[in-house]
């Protein structure tokens, strides 16, 4: 009974005695449960005041006992009493007290009645828990909350909104609160030039939101905005044309990575031994296998190393494939020297064979290799994605480009190398063997395409056919480049795959790859040799 009084009383204060005053006295009391039982005692106008009491209590609980009210969780004695949690099942329903969650024994199913809630208390507690989130201590939480409005931008919010703004201090959640906030003034009956200011800071923002923004204020703008509006409009869109060509670039760069770690590897077997290996989609098709099996290894034998199995797997790859390549020549290719077109045939069949063995290996199915975390995601630059994945292969190809580059330059075994591609009898003569020299060599490309394999396996499907996709694209851009120069293929490949991500909107993909062939075979009627053309007695025979 006296439990009840003092409900009763807080209610009355809550309606006639002010709203702030017992909020303050609750909070000095720390009593919330009176505030939650409140939830179950006058009518609606009663509970409104009570949600937004339990709201202004700061109690961490009040997100979770409000969204229990949205649901129609809570449920008091009809006789009076404390609200309850009701869970179990309809037939033997449980309950327990909403703050500790403690079980309460005891109660009769048949007295208690759901605590009820219409359309405008909803509205309430959709408000309180905005502003709950809005002034969380968690920054996630609040700038979830903020992109959460800006979507929404209800004007019935604007005050709330307008509260949590002044007492924001992080920039970016500030920002995200003053766009939704000029979004809720274009829709409210706000003066011109609070609008002109609000639109102002929309198209501030630029990008695609803002421009779907200012389109749909353009409908029922007044005539006095709509020139205002209109002039964004035109500003954010010739900005998104430029943004879009960048955009454009930055794919073809992508791609074109892509294809100079594909290409890089065949460059320098068809530049110093003059095979035309069909096989070597082949071996980017096993570095992605091993990329595979390294990964599966790792997380199963080191798990707390799965993230880094990339590194594991990038020197795996290259040895692995490499030790692949210097089988084939040594037992296929080395006796086919002079033949271009029977090295052609038979590293056709090496490439088959490497298919089918896949396939009864692994089964004909995708298998899925994972990005690991640092990978993983996008961020944007000015109005540019920039996908992590294809940031970080572009990096490895150029550090795998500059090393090769190095390692030719630099190294006892890249100066036999130019040599033999040069001027293979003369090379011979001065004691090199050619012999290894083109084993080796073969390794070497095979390797670099193992680590290929191991970049399109954070992009692409590994199966038995990936190698497929990319082997005439690596053929067209070794001949354009020049063959045999690294140089010539890192300009090659990158001049293509931007070429192709220009002409893919217009032409669709398999055609701007005909359009791009042509382009190839009409710049090769003019420069055999490519855009870099090695130099060398024999070369130049």
């Amino acid at each position: 009974m006296f439990r009840a009084i003092k409900i009763f009383l807080l209610t009355f204060c809550l309606m006639f005695s002010g709203l702030t005053l017992s909020m303050t006295g609750l909070r000095a009391e720390g009593d919330v449960h009176l505030l939650v039982d409140a939830l179950g005692v006058g009518g609606f106008p009663e509970r409104d005041a009570a949600i937004r009491a339990l709201a202004a209590s700061g109690d961490p609980h009040v997100s979770k006992i409000l969204k229990q009210l949205s649901d129609g969780q809570l449920y008091v004695n009809s006789e009076g009493g404390p609200v309850l949690v009701q869970g179990g099942t309809e037939d033997e329903p449980t309950y327990s007290d909403p703050i500790t969650g403690e079980a309460v024994a005891d109660v009769d199913p048949d007295m208690m009645s759901k605590v009820k809630i219409n359309n405008a208390l909803r509205t309430t507690i959709t408000t309180m828990m905005s502003q709950l989130t809005l002034l969380s201590p968690d920054r996630s939480a609040r700038l979830a909350a903020a992109e959460g409005m800006l979507k929404d931008a209800d004007p019935a919010n604007l005050d709330l909104l307008n509260s949590a703004l002044s007492a924001e201090k992080d920039g970016e959640i500030k920002s995200t609160m003053e766009a939704a906030r000029a979004v809720m003034m274009l829709k409210s009956d706000a003066g011109i030039e609070d609008k002109k200011a609000a639109i102002d800071m929309i198209a501030a923002r630029g990008g695609r939101d803002a421009l779907t923004i200012l389109t749909t204020a353009m409908a029922n703008a007044p005539d006095d905005l709509k020139p205002a509006i209109q002039t964004e409009i035109n500003s954010i869109n010739r900005d998104l044309a430029l943004w879009d060509v960048v955009q454009n670039v930055w794919y073809g760069l992508s791609l074109g990575s892509v294809l100079l770690l594909a290409a890089i590897g065949l460059a320098i077997t068809f530049g110093v031994m003059g095979v035309i290996n069909m096989a070597h989609g082949e071996m980017v098709m096993i570095g992605a296998y091993t990329t595979y099996v390294v990964q599966e290894t790792i997380a199963s034998a080191f798990p707390s190393l799965a993230d880094y199995s990339l590194a594991f797997a990038v020197p795996a790859a290259f040895l692995f494939t490499g030790l692949v390549g210097l089988v084939i020549e040594r037992s296929v290719i080395r006796y086919l020297y002079g033949r271009p077109l029977e090295t052609l045939l038979a590293t056709w069949g090496v490439s088959l064979i490497l298919q089918q063995a896949i396939r009864s290996y692994f089964g004909p199915t995708n298998r899925e290799v994972r990005n690991p975390s640092w990978m993983s995601g996008a961020f944007d630059f000015g109005g540019l994605v920039i996908t992590w994945n294809r940031l970080w292969i572009i990096v490895f190809s150029l550090v795998v480009f500059l090393t090769l580059l190095m390692l030719l330059k630099r190294s006892a075994f890249g100066l036999q190398m130019r040599a033999v591609t040069q001027n293979r009898r003369m090379a011979s003569s001065m004691g090199i063997r050619t012999g290894w020299v083109d084993a080796f060599t073969f390794a070497l490309g095979s390797g670099i395409a193992g680590m290929a394999g191991v970049a399109l396996s954070q992009i692409d499907n590994v199966s038995p056919n990936l190698g497929q996709n990319y082997i005439i694209d690596s053929f067209m851009v070794v001949v354009f480049g020049g063959v045999g120069n690294l140089w010539g293929t890192l300009v090659g490949a990158l001049s293509l795959g931007v070429v192709n991500k220009f002409l893919e909107p217009f032409a669709g993909a398999v055609l701007g790859k005909i359009l791009v062939l042509v382009l190839i075979i009409l710049f090769i009627q003019k420069r055999p040799r490519g855009l870099f053309a090695l130099k060398g007695r024999a070369v130049e025979a």
